[in-house]
């Protein structure tokens, strides 16, 4: 089918799913592939619960010229519809990538930008060649600004992602020491995430950029770009007064800016959100606003009081970098009562024991009372810190020795699942 008449059954749907067991009602149902599920083979299930319509690439389902729409590849279609719809909407759209603080800045962005414009963006971490296109085509025509996350753990993701969104603007938070097994380095990081910049400049676009960071400022020497510095006065946004003691807070134009976040490594995130509001010529009043409103939510950067201790649970993600500047700061925090669970980082291929063996060392050496649970730590194991191969083992642990009065953090990747350790303590 061509793709003009697919939009055409797309714009008669209330929407896009991908899955029967939450479908929505008058919706167009979209049958993807994976290595262990056809969808296809639910079509008739979606039209039975509401869909409007289905697209289905494998013939041995067709049945119903009405509400069938057979196309070559499902997952090809939905990308290419998703480019279609934004090409007819026509509205701003900003993207945004990085190792670390991708969903957090975008948050806060959304958050300063919905004070005067009708802005929706990514939800939840819906960032992939999945995810981005139903992020695009949940736009409307009443939607104002678009804000679109980008993941990638290798090499041309990013590029897919941005010819599929084709975004004005684009900000890359950092590059960091994640998805090193499928990036193949720190080398391969930059380039993969460095994708969105030469898109950028291919198409004329702008970047947003923070002039502390030399790699940025190196790679977007041919783009226009709209800049924010703590150090740097050319800077178009200079930031002043930033600290995290423990939360983060900051100063634009003789306006003190507080957040709910902790950490130095939420500055750069809070810096990102003005600096964006500033160009889209939100008043630094509002920006103050929108900041001192956003509340961290879904094991990221959130405290939390249990009892007689005080819990900074963070607990969504980790890589080498990430892990590196949250015991950098929960070392700076005020208190001498404070303990760490740190469980393995994931996805680092040759580099992994290496990575674990270092972020071991750093926190021995910042003397930080540290647990660490999971297999890649325990292999790395030493007498001065408590190692325990797997949850179950420290489970077992804290079940007879009680934690109390104590500030404590919690990291790892999202495999471990160490939010668990709030039902133990």
């Amino acid at each position: 089918m061509r793709i003009e008449d697919l939009y055409q059954c797309f714009l008669e749907c209330d929407g896009i799913s991908t899955d029967t067991r939450n479908i929505q009602e008058n919706s167009l149902f979209i049958a993807l592939k994976g290595d262990n599920f056809n969808a296809n083979s639910f079509a008739k299930e979606a039209l039975l619960k509401g869909a409007k319509y289905v697209i289905i690439d494998d013939k041995e389902y067709f049945s119903d010229v009405n509400k069938m729409l057979l196309v070559e590849d499902s997952l090809k279609t939905l990308q290419a519809l998703a480019n279609f719809h934004r090409n007819q909407l026509g509205l701003p759209i900003i993207a945004l990538t990085g190792s670390n603080g991708k969903t957090t800045s975008k948050e806060l962005i959304l958050t300063v930008l919905s004070k005067k414009y009708n802005t929706k963006a990514t939800v939840g971490n819906l960032n992939n060649h999945i995810g981005v296109p139903l992020t695009l085509l949940s736009f409307n025509k009443d939607t104002d600004l678009g804000i679109v996350e980008m993941g990638a753990n290798h090499q041309k993701e990013i590029e897919l992602l941005c010819k599929i969104a084709q975004p004005d603007f684009g900000y890359i938070t950092n590059f960091g020491r994640a998805h090193l097994e499928g990036f193949g380095g720190l080398d391969g990081v930059i380039a993969g995430k460095s994708e969105m910049y030469t898109y950028l400049e291919n198409n004329h676009k702008m970047a947003f950029i923070n002039l502390d960071d030399p790699i940025q400022v190196e790679k977007t020497m041919n783009l226009p770009i709209y800049s924010f510095s703590f150090s740097d006065v050319l800077a178009d946004v200079c930031i002043n007064d930033a600290s995290a003691n423990p939360m983060a807070q900051l100063e634009i134009n003789n306006t003190i800016i507080k957040s709910n976040l902790t950490g130095t490594y939420n500055l750069t995130n809070i810096a990102v959100a003005a600096t964006i509001g500033n160009y889209f010529n939100i008043s630094d009043t509002e920006i103050k606003e929108a900041i001192a409103s956003y509340f961290p939510t879904n094991n990221r950067s959130q405290w939390i009081n249990q009892e007689s201790n005080k819990i900074l649970l963070d607990a969504y993600n980790a890589n080498p970098s990430s892990m590196t500047v949250a015991l950098e700061n929960f070392a700076q925090l005020e208190g001498d009562d404070k303990i760490i669970f740190l469980g393995d980082m994931f996805e680092l291929g040759s580099e992994s024991s290496k990575e674990h063996q270092k972020i071991i060392e750093l926190a021995q050496k910042l003397e930080l009372n540290t647990v660490f649970v999971g297999n890649n730590f325990y292999l790395n194991k030493n007498e001065k810190s408590l190692f325990f191969e797997d949850f179950e083992n420290l489970s077992n642990y804290l079940k007879s020795n009680k934690i109390s009065n104590k500030t404590i953090l919690i990291k790892g990747s999202r495999g471990m699942a160490l939010e668990r350790i709030l039902n133990l303590i």
